[in-house]
């Protein structure tokens, strides 16, 4: 699958359903417990490392960056999508949002004290997740935490409408913690601790816990 095609697709598919996304997921924090905790971990584990501006990487209407915030976290949001963009600036006009790509961060070396992925590298192909762990490694300090949210299972599909009954074009990547783990490792991470969500249920989910190691 070409680059550019995939990712042109999955913009156009996440400006189409930004808005009826955003009202779908706004409150969706407040009531999985398990979600609230882990975000809790992260702030904590960002300030124990001294603290510093934060990236939520894929911050779709960037309900998971303000909840951040909340926490006391100086977060930013990044998205592929302009539409997402738009609404999250519109529901969160007191934060920093920016229009970015994962598989091209382009973040300056060493400038984010901890990193986010949640439910954003579902749609990555294989071959492009060595680049885009490459560019995590590199916008975050030595020791900085990272945490990412992911789909568990051994398949990929293609989705081609959701939230609201929106057209959409985008795969979605099913993977398993382990085979996620070793691309960490590679990229030269360190993991902490593991996290199953619903892990015997048809959405099964998993959260990784990991820090960028001092040296390589």
């Amino acid at each position: 699958m070409n680059t550019d095609d995939w990712l042109t697709d999955t913009r156009t598919s996440y400006d189409t359903v930004a808005v009826s996304y955003a009202d779908q997921v706004r409150d969706a924090i407040g009531g999985l417990q398990y979600l609230r905790t882990a975000l809790a971990l992260f702030a904590e584990s960002v300030r124990a490392a001294g603290g510093g501006p934060v990236a939520d990487i894929g911050c779709g209407p960037g309900h998971v960056t303000a909840y951040l915030h909340e926490l006391g976290v100086d977060a930013f949001g990044v998205d592929l999508s302009p539409g997402m963009i738009d609404v999250a600036r519109r529901d969160h006009p007191h934060l920093r949002f920016e229009v970015r790509s994962m598989t091209d961060l382009d973040l300056p070396a060493g400038s984010v004290a901890g990193l986010l992925a949640w439910q954003s590298l579902i749609h990555i192909p294989d071959d492009d997740m060595p680049t885009v762990l490459e560019h995590f490694h590199t916008a975050l300090r030595p020791g900085g935490p990272l945490q990412l949210l992911f789909h568990v299972g051994q398949e990929s599909q293609l989705k081609t409408q959701g939230y609201g009954g929106h057209p959409m074009k985008v795969h979605v990547h099913r993977r398993q913690p382990g085979e996620v783990a070793a691309w960490l490792h590679d990229a030269g991470f360190e993991i902490e601790a593991q996290m199953l969500l619903n892990p015997d249920g048809e959405a099964a989910q998993a959260i990784l816990f990991a820090r960028r190691r001092p040296h390589r």
